[in-house]
């Protein structure tokens, strides 16, 4: 569910963006307080984890269509929403700059409907009033299911009216909505599964985790220690080899664009922001697509437009092994570890100091 620029107006997408850091702002605020030497490595832990588990579509079988883990859940359920907010950012922020997955000008739009509706509503609404204060594997899963179906609805929603306001006439409101509601609710139901499988696997690790998402409390390095070793080694397997696995079938949002319009991609205006935000994420983009740059290809960019004018994944092998796709996980991991880590060190040096 990562839009490209092409998808908004930078009128949305600057708004977006300001919605966004107005988010980013309270969260580190919100989070003064809950900070110890165990909630830190576990955004950096949890934000590699989740990086590499996005790198996994999986099919949505009898639809030609595939969809992968959002992740806010997981996150929100096990750091709080603050600290989850802050590591969602930081890992859609590391996948446009650094891999070209979803626009510089869309990263605004992609942080708030993958981050906000998971993190400040369907956590303290929904899963809390599920699962109450002493958590049971049925109540993990039924909150987890229930909530992972809600939040990517109300993310796909939220991408259909972001096209809307941005006047993209390809996507109209009616057609649009009626595929990507259905289709995200099969890719829902996945993400509840997983989302209740990595909670009860912390959950009976440490059952204390969960407790310190809703009453802070100090965790500690030496608790944790188990945890994130766990949560760390399969992250590393996932992004270096079972990405390998990913489905060649186009996502729920390109599906559902497909289907609407025609194509997978539409195309960015060629002057303005979205070619100047387009020119600089081809600079800073060093494994497009989570892959070696080719030998002539100039970025993203045409990569983008490549695939518009109906080049086909389908005919790639699988799984696709692929040393490119390894590399691109340890480092997307190693890079998000490091930005999520240093924002939960830094703003606890900096409150501890205050």
């Amino acid at each position: 569910m990562h839009m490209a620029d092409a998808l908004i107006s930078p009128v949305v997408g600057g708004t977006m963006w300001a919605v966004t850091a107005g988010l980013t702002v309270y969260s580190a605020r919100k989070l003064k307080g809950n900070l110890d030497d165990g909630k830190a490595p576990l955004m950096g832990v949890l934000g590699a984890f989740i990086f590499a588990a996005q790198m996994i579509n999986f099919t949505i079988p009898a639809t030609g269509s595939s969809g992968h883990l959002g992740g806010g859940m997981i996150l929100a359920i096990l750091m709080g929403p603050y600290a989850a907010f802050l590591t969602m950012a930081s890992i859609l922020t590391v996948q446009a700059l650094f891999f070209a997955d979803g626009g510089l000008l869309a990263l605004g739009c992609n942080i708030f409907n993958l981050g906000f509706f998971p993190c400040f509503l369907v956590y303290p609404f929904i899963y809390e009033k599920i699962v109450g204060d002493q958590p049971t594997p049925r109540g993990i899963l039924t909150g987890s299911m229930v909530s992972g179906i809600l939040a990517l609805q109300m993310g796909a929603f939220c991408v259909v009216l972001e096209t809307v306001f941005s006047g993209i006439s390809e996507l109209p409101f009616g057609t649009f909505v009626l595929l990507m509601q259905p289709i995200h609710l099969a890719i829902g139901i996945v993400e509840g599964f997983v989302t209740a499988a990595v909670v009860t696997f912390v959950w009976k690790a440490r059952p204390e985790v969960l407790e310190t998402a809703v009453v802070p409390k100090p965790l500690g390095w030496a608790a944790m220690k188990n945890v994130l070793v766990g949560l760390l080694a399969v992250a590393v397997l996932t992004g270096a080899v079972f990405s390998w696995f990913a489905s060649a079938n186009p996502d729920g949002l390109e599906w559902s664009m497909a289907r609407t319009s025609g194509k997978e991609e539409l195309e960015s205006p060629e002057h303005g922001v979205h070619s100047l935000l387009a020119g600089l994420q081809e600079k800073t983009a060093f494994l497009p697509d989570y892959s070696f740059k080719e030998k002539g290809n100039e970025g993203p960019a045409e990569a983008e437009k490549a695939k518009a004018e109906g080049e086909s994944r389908q005919e790639e092998p699988w799984p696709s092994v692929s040393a490119g796709t390894s590399v691109s996980g340890l480092i997307g991991g190693l890079l998000t570890m490091f930005v999520a880590g240093l924002i939960g060190f830094g703003l606890r040096r900096f409150y501890h100091k205050g």
